[in-house]
């Protein structure tokens, strides 16, 4: 049996200003696509798919080097680009993940949680850490109306693990609403399964699986690097 990952890579990084693809953009010396893969096969990935910037496919091979890694087109947004790479998945596969080509500095241990938990007989599972900041509600005008209980609350980061039915179902669910001109209103893998009425558990996440969004983000991710092994 064969654990695959998903690894979405298409967004083309406006805020971080490099004028190239997010994925592309480099940490110690590495691509952030390069840095995901290399964490996720640490991790017990046996199969990964890229999903690059449609045109960019050749530039994001050549960022993954001789790493073994199937690139494919992706779409107009996430949704469409994770599905355009199911269609890419090994026949054997019983655990698919999907996960953020910038959160690139996962560490492989989040990796072997997610997969376990899967395996474990649970249909999605995500990793997840304490929200620490404290969160208000606000209105138009920008003035406060509540402060929102943290207590239940979780960020969410990836990798998302799904037996692959699961996933092929929500996503099969997320195309329907979109030919009959619905919304589809969920913006992780997670939240189509959930739409489906499946259950999503939790498995510790970590700090540095932080997603590399900003400059600040960027210059964190190498800050890091070059410290080393935490």
């Amino acid at each position: 049996m064969t654990v695959a990952a998903i690894v979405p890579a298409a967004g083309r990084g406006e805020r971080l200003g490099l004028g190239r693809p997010k994925a592309l953009a480099v940490v110690g010396g590495l691509a952030l696509v390069a840095r995901a893969v290399d964490g996720l096969v640490a991790g017990g990935v046996d199969a990964v798919v890229v999903v690059a910037p449609p045109g960019d496919e050749d530039a994001v091979r050549a960022a993954l080097g001789a790493r073994r890694a199937a690139v494919v087109p992706g779409a107009d947004d996430r949704v469409g680009s994770v599905d355009a790479a199911l269609q890419a998945l090994p026949g054997d596969t019983d655990v698919v993940l999907v996960h953020d080509a910038a959160r690139c500095l996962c560490p492989p241990a989040v990796v072997r949680a997610v997969i376990d938990a899967v395996r474990a007989g649970h249909p999605a599972v995500v990793p997840a850490t304490a929200v620490a900041d404290t969160l208000k509600r606000t209105g138009e005008s920008g003035v406060v109306t509540a402060t929102v209980d943290r207590s239940g609350l979780a960020a969410v980061q990836t990798p998302q693990g799904f037996d692959p039915a699961t996933l092929r179902a929500a996503h099969e669910r997320a195309r329907t609403l979109r030919a009959a001109g619905g919304p589809v209103a969920a913006t992780d893998d997670a939240g189509l399964a959930e739409d489906l009425g499946v259950a999503v558990v939790t498995v510790p996440g970590d700090p540095r699986a932080f997603k590399v969004t900003t400059p600040l983000d960027l210059a964190m991710a190498e800050a890091l690097v070059t410290a080393g092994p935490a």
